[in-house]
C-alpha cells in the first residue's frame, strides 16, 4: 500500500525543485530562451528538458516500481504496473505561457490508479503558489509565504452571473457557442492548469475546454478539483479517465463546482 499522504510531501519538494529548473531559463529572459518544434508542431524548451530529467531522477529514487509518462518522454513508457498505476507527468505545462513571459506555466505531477488521479500537485514557480490533493487526504493551497491552507469548490448560487475561466491561447465557436447558454457570465482567461485550480479553490464556477488536451494537461489538477469537492466530466457526463494510455489525447470535458 502507498501512503498517499507522506507521498504528497515527497511530490511536492520535487515539484518544487522542478519548477527551479523551469526558472534558471525563464530568468534569463527572452533573449536567452531557443525554442524548438516537436514532431505535433507544439513548442520545445530547454525548461522543459530539464524539469522533465529532474522529475523522472527523482520519482525513479522515491517509487522505483511506479512506470513514468512524461510528455517529454511518451516512448519510454512501457504501460500502467499490475495495478493500474503509473506516474503521469508534464514537467512544464503551459509552455507558451512561458514563452510569452506572463507567469501562467506549471509543473504537474498526477499518480494514476486503475486510471483514476489519486495524487496530485501542480506547482506555479513564477507565481509562488502550488496546489496540492491526495484521495483521503484533502486539497491544499500553498502560496510563498503563507501558510498551507485547505481549499474547497464554491456552489453557484441560481441566478447570479457564471464565473467561467478559459484558455488564454484556445478558444473558439464551440466554447463561445456554450458561454451563450450559460446566460449571464464573466469570462476569466487563465493560462494552463491553473483554470482548473480556480475552480478548486471557488474563486470560478466553470472552465470548459472544447479543445484537444493531452493526459498529462489535466491528471494533477483534477485531483486537486475532485478532491476539493468538485468534478471533472466529459461532454458524456463520464469522469476524464486515465486508463486508456494509448490515446493521450482527452474528450472535451467540463471542471465544475458544487454540483
Amino acid at each position: 500500500m502507498i501512503d498517499l499522504a507522506r507521498l504528497l510531501e515527497e511530490i511536492a519538494v520535487i515539484a518544487s525543485a522542478a519548477g527551479d529548473e523551469v526558472m534558471a531559463v525563464y530568468d534569463r529572459g527572452a533573449d536567452g530562451l531557443t525554442v524548438t518544434q516537436k514532431a505535433d508542431q507544439s513548442p520545445l524548451t530547454e525548461a522543459d528538458e530539464r524539469a522533465h530529467r529532474l522529475i523522472a531522477a527523482r520519482l525513479a529514487v522515491v517509487t522505483p516500481r511506479l512506470p513514468l509518462l512524461s510528455e517529454e518522454d511518451v516512448a519510454a513508457f512501457s504501460g500502467p504496473d499490475a495495478r493500474g498505476r503509473y506516474w503521469l507527468v508534464d514537467p512544464l505545462d503551459g509552455t507558451k505561457e512561458f514563452i510569452k513571459r506572463n507567469g501562467e506555466f506549471t509543473v504537474n505531477i498526477a499518480l494514476i490508479e486503475a486510471g483514476r488521479p489519486v495524487l496530485g500537485v501542480v506547482h506555479a514557480p513564477a507565481l509562488g503558489v502550488t496546489y496540492l490533493a491526495a484521495e483521503k487526504v484533502g486539497a491544499f493551497r500553498e502560496a510563498r509565504g503563507e501558510a498551507r491552507q485547505s481549499i474547497a469548490v464554491s456552489r453557484h448560487a441560481p441566478g447570479t452571473l457564471w464565473r467561467v475561466v478559459g484558455s488564454r491561447s484556445h478558444a473558439g465557436d464551440s466554447l463561445r457557442t456554450y458561454l451563450d447558454g450559460l446566460g449571464k457570465y464573466e469570462l476569466v482567461p487563465m493560462g494552463s492548469s491553473l483554470k482548473f485550480c480556480l475552480v478548486a479553490e471557488g474563486k470560478a464556477d466553470l472552465y470548459p475546454r472544447l479543445g484537444p488536451t493531452s493526459l498529462w494537461d489535466t491528471a494533477a489538477a483534477q485531483c486537486v478539483v475532485e478532491q476539493a469537492g468538485g468534478s471533472v466530466r466529459t461532454l458524456a457526463g463520464l469522469p476524464l479517465g486515465y486508463a486508456e494510455t494509448g490515446q493521450l489525447l482527452n474528450p472535451y470535458f467540463v471542471v465544475a463546482g458544487a454540483e
